[in-house]
């Protein structure tokens, strides 16, 4: 996206390729996003077996024949390819994608109907009507519609899509301004209100953000009993609401979209309501990993019943955790809004802590499988499967919403990284990249090398500065001690859980460089999350740790490790292992209990133990080798 100043925002963000990756954690996962993952995809959006196909865009401009047999949302979910392929393209300048996204982009335009109303799943099929089910997913296939063509026209100039989003937006504008009271509260996944603030940021056309508004006023606005409630954050006003309630991809995608709508109007009362939600989520019902919707099934604090949602405070489970893709990285979208609304640190280490752990733990280290569900615990072949858990990553699915999620969060983790207002550059997420951007009184130009999250060893050279002083403002995680911060070897004071922000005349060779020590560290939950009572999950920098099965000598059950207090393991990069990663090898205890799987608890139990070894990995890395069992919570010794 350009580089636009929304009147209400404290931090802006950058346009689509003033930053690009040069190598290290993200330029890899960049790259593999371009050659890989991409490609994978539209192989996979082509496959019979798929429920999200782009036939269906073909079928319904009469190219092919055939029948809608896909899922409701099948379209959103090719539109955010398409979103990830013009990033892609934007950064990359490759034109097989060029021409790929107008072939592409020619068949949505021909399944378009005359009035602009645009949904395949309803124009394939005679027996479904226009807004008659809020299951049909019509406004959030359009949502994706309208982000996707926004950014294709950022990274191309080019209007064939763009034209497409203008016109299908006027006709949802010509259907819901005024609302009907019948459609008051349609719609299940609010997709459309981001895309909606994307349409009015590129054509400044303010009838789009005028739905948008709309459409975040009428969630909640007339709770209708049995038919919508906190499944779908329905039953109270979003102004109103204090907790996060119900299914956690709507939740947050309804909060990413309000964040816009304040950030263009300056509704208060939204980022009150959006600041309050917010603290409940990370205060009561994060993962570790960042991970939200604990629950395959449950009920919310007002009864309404619920799925694929956020539970109820410390109600964290490990093996049952349903935590959908999907779901992780609406929490990051959501978040990256709140951090830049606020400019407050806070948002920028839960948007790490997600980044680096559930935001890549559904997709392998190759890029070309995925997994829905992000549990903590994993019983291998005895694991209990519940709604899209999986014992393997999958190419196809039968709900294929998560793998272009992953795809177009990578694709645009450049315009995350930085954000800038008029007279300062603020440093959020750490990589190897090149800015090449504009400050008043000039351009910036800077290097950025490290081997982050690897180790904490950051430096940032001053290629080129604006003549006069400017800010440039660094994230010093909270999580963090001890931290060093020098230019051109002065030392600056730097506070953990803070943006240091050094303000002088910057000049060509400036170098400042950040040592943000990395020590592994044992971490406990509240006592309130019974799962986690007596246990510990092992953190190195921002990277959560995992074991599985596999890593362990034959003869040791998962089940019997025990972690010492003074575990101090050795830390080995490497290179040729699942992608290039810090594995944590050391001691721990292994107990010599074997407790029978028959009975629900067993007496007469005696509890002796023995040192034996342990292989850690980064969280996100599981499940690569096979069905294995894992942990990321482990009992204390």
């Amino acid at each position: 996206m350009k580089s636009f100043n929304s009147p209400f925002t404290k931090i802006n963000p950058l346009s689509l390729n003033e930053n690009k990756w040069t190598g290290g954690f993200w330029g890899d996962r960049f790259a593999l996003c371009h050659k890989t993952i991409l490609p994978r995809m539209f192989k996979a959006l082509e496959e019979q077996d798929n429920r999200a196909k782009l036939v269906y865009f073909r079928i319904a401009s009469n190219i092919e024949r055939g029948k809608h047999e896909g899922t409701n949302w099948s379209d959103g979910d090719c539109y955010k390819w398409l979103e990830a392929m013009s990033y892609v393209y934007g950064i990359t300048n490759d034109k097989k994608i060029n021409q790929q996204l107008d072939e592409v982009i020619c068949w949505i335009a021909g399944a378009q109907e005359k009035d602009g109303y645009l949904n395949t799943q309803i124009t394939l099929n005679p027996k479904k009507c226009r807004w008659e089910n809020i299951n049909d997913h019509e406004l959030y296939n359009m949502g994706h519609c309208f982000t996707a063509a926004a950014v294709h026209f950022e990274a191309t100039g080019k209007k064939n899509f763009l034209k497409i989003a203008i016109k299908l937006a006027d006709y949802l504008y010509s259907i819901f301004i005024p609302t009907p009271p019948n459609l008051a509260n349609f719609g299940f996944n609010p997709s459309q209100i981001v895309g909606l603030v994307d349409l009015y940021r590129i054509t400044e056309n303010r009838r789009y953000l005028e739905l948008a508004d709309v459409f975040v006023s009428n969630r909640g606005s007339k709770p209708i009993p049995g038919i919508n409630g906190d499944q779908n954050q329905d039953r109270i006003p979003l102004r109103d609401e204090k907790v996060a309630v119900g299914h956690a991809v709507t939740a947050t995608y309804l909060w990413a979209g309000a964040a816009d709508v304040y950030a263009e109007t300056g509704d208060i009362e939204i980022l009150k309501a959006l600041k309050t939600i917010w603290e409940d989520v990370v205060s009561n019902k994060l993962y570790i990993t960042g991970a939200v919707g604990a629950q395959h099934f449950s009920a919310s604090i007002r009864r309404d019943p619920v799925h694929e949602a956020f539970g109820f405070p410390f109600d964290l489970p490990n093996a049952r955790a349903y935590n959908e893709t999907c779901a992780n990285i609406g929490q990051a979208m959501w978040t990256q809004r709140m951090l830049g609304l606020t400019g407050e640190s806070k948002y920028a280490d839960v948007l790490e802590q997600i980044i680096y752990n559930s935001g890549l733990s559904g997709m392998s280290i190759d890029g070309t499988k995925f997994c829905y569900t992000n549990p903590l615990r994993w019983h291998g072949d005895n694991h209990e499967m519940i709604s899209n858990d999986t014992p393997e990553r999958w190419f196809i699915h039968s709900c294929y919403c998560c793998p272009p999620q992953v795809a177009r969060s990578i694709a645009k983790m450049n315009l995350w990284a930085y954000g800038k207002t008029h007279n300062s550059i603020w440093l959020h997420i750490f990589g190897s990249n090149r800015l090449e951007t504009e400050v008043s009184n000039g351009s910036l130009v800077l290097d950025q090398k490290t081997n982050y999250p690897w180790d904490g060893n950051i430096k940032i050279i001053i290629q080129d500065a604006p003549s006069k002083p400017f800010s440039l403002n660094i994230r010093i995680p909270a999580w963090t001690q001890n931290v060093e911060l020098d230019i051109n070897e002065e030392n600056i004071e730097a506070i953990p859980g803070k943006y240091v922000s050094i303000n002088r005349q910057w000049k060509a060779g400036d170098i400042l460089t950040l040592l943000i020590p990395m020590e592994t560290e044992l971490v406990f939950s509240n006592p309130k999350v019974e799962q986690n009572i007596n246990q510990v999950s092992v953190l190195r920098g921002p990277l959560v740790y995992c074991v599985e099965e596999i890593d362990l000598d034959k003869d040791v059950n998962l089940n019997d490790i025990y972690i010492p207090r003074n575990f101090s393991p050795e830390v080995i990069y490497k290179k040729e292992f699942l992608g290039g990663i810090n594995i944590l090898e050391g001691k721990v205890l292994k107990s010599n209990v074997h407790v029978s799987n028959e009975k629900l608890y067993s007496r007469g139990v005696k509890f002796e133990t023995e040192s034996t070894n342990i292989r850690m990995i980064p969280y996100f890395s599981w499940h690569n080798r096979g069905n294995s069992e894992m942990a990321v919570w482990l009992p204390i010794a």
